[in-house]
């Protein structure tokens, strides 16, 4: 379970960034997104899932959380 940071760009997108694999990419898609809960499965842009607890309430962002790898 690598630590993913999370923070928003510019123009509001959600950037996923996994450091020790130097990735980052858009997230598409977040299951749960809303002002009570904020997760579940995760779509990058790539097409790459994953998956995180639901958390409640929402976090802020920037913030750095423990991912899963979704099945593919």
């Amino acid at each position: 379970m690598p630590n993913v940071m999370i923070r928003k760009n510019d123009a509001g997108d959600l950037l996923f960034y996994v450091a020790k694999k130097d990735m980052e990419e858009t997230i598409s898609s977040v299951e749960l997104d809303d002002s009570e809960q904020w997760g579940g499965a995760v779509e990058l842009t790539d097409g790459s899932r994953w998956y995180i607890d639901p958390i409640s309430p929402p976090p802020t962002f920037p913030t750095t959380l423990r991912f899963k790898r979704g099945d593919d």
